[in-house]
């Protein structure tokens, strides 16, 4: 039977942690290898942790101070044939690896993703799924180019289920990244990739709401982050096809970017900008409350944006 490693980063995750492991220990596939790396928290994580070792979760305790270090160091601890990424706060059905497992059939040439949707905090109630056009078999470019077309994709780790032969192609997580980087991450593995197989009813509960700071994200490290791997994940595919369609789906993927940062950081703006054009254009329109968009019809979305910047001081 296919061993199935689920590789997780723990930071003061506590108040979601063990629901998210007894998700995973509800599992109704037998043969799963549960990694969980405790990177430096402070809020009674590990505390948690200790108590799941006897149920068979192997624990490791370092600090890396990312996400993406804490995830590889689980990656070079997974023995088994197929991989998932797991975030600590998130949950899944109980048919979720098992449905996926079958849906790969054997095959090392492709990934598995499941159906998802929010719930808010800890009301699962809340549940509302989400369904996508891309929710269907795929040859992974063009669902790269289906996902990026309204520039939103979601590519949550815990949606996928990747063959370790894949992964030792395309590599790891990218260490550099900071932000948005299993954007970065899920476009090279799909573009090494043959097919993205969907599996109807393995479901991903994405939990939304939660109380954490956006400073951090707003910070130069982190929008530079940001950019950079939108500029890695779109040339992942442009690596594999450069025809109209991919380029536009490239293009909007980085006119979002814009929209979203747009007045500060001119430098990188001006740069992504140059892209965009390079690639021939993006029609993405910006997105925005009522007013927002009457304004945008009036004075243009930059002008527009910026009375929205200064309202929200």
């Amino acid at each position: 039977m296919t061993l199935v490693s689920v590789c997780i980063p723990c930071h003061n995750a506590a108040p979601y942690l063990e629901a998210a492991l007894d998700s995973l220990l509800a599992q109704n596939w037998p043969n799963l290898e549960i990694i969980v790396v405790n990177d430096g928290s402070t809020d009674g994580s590990g505390v948690i942790l200790n108590g799941y070792k006897a149920r068979g979760v192997r624990v490791i305790y370092e600090i890396y101070g990312s996400a993406a270090k804490a995830r590889n160091r689980a990656l070079a601890e997974a023995t088994g044939d197929l991989i998932k990424f797991f975030d600590a706060d998130d949950l899944l059905s109980s048919n979720h690896i098992r449905l996926q497992v079958e849906c790969l059939g054997g095959r090392i040439d492709a990934v598995a993703f499941s159906e998802w949707g929010r719930f808010y905090k800890d009301d699962i109630s809340t549940f509302k799924s989400n369904p996508q056009s891309v929710w269907q078999d795929m040859e992974a470019s063009d669902w790269l180019v289906e996902s990026w077309a309204d520039a939103r994709p979601m590519m949550q780790p815990g949606m996928f289920l990747i063959p370790r032969e894949i992964i030792d192609a395309a590599g790891g997580w990218d260490e550099d990244l900071t932000l948005i980087d299993d954007f970065e991450f899920f476009s090279r593995i799909i573009s090494s990739s043959q097919e993205v197989l969907f599996t109807p009813d393995a479901t991903l509960y994405y939990r939304s709401g939660l109380d954490v700071s956006l400073s951090g994200r707003k910070s130069r490290q982190a929008v530079e982050s940001a950019f950079d791997s939108a500029f890695k994940a779109t040339n992942h595919l442009l690596n594999r096809r450069t025809d109209d369609e991919a380029k536009r789906s490239c293009a909007n993927v980085l006119q979002s970017l814009v929209y979203t940062y747009y007045p500060e950081h001119a430098d990188l703006l001006k740069v992504v900008e140059g892209r965009i054009s390079e690639l021939g254009g993006s029609r993405l329109l910006p997105e925005g409350p009522p007013r927002f968009q009457r304004l945008r019809g009036i004075l243009g979305w930059r002008i527009a944006r910026r009375i929205q910047r200064w309202a929200g001081k």
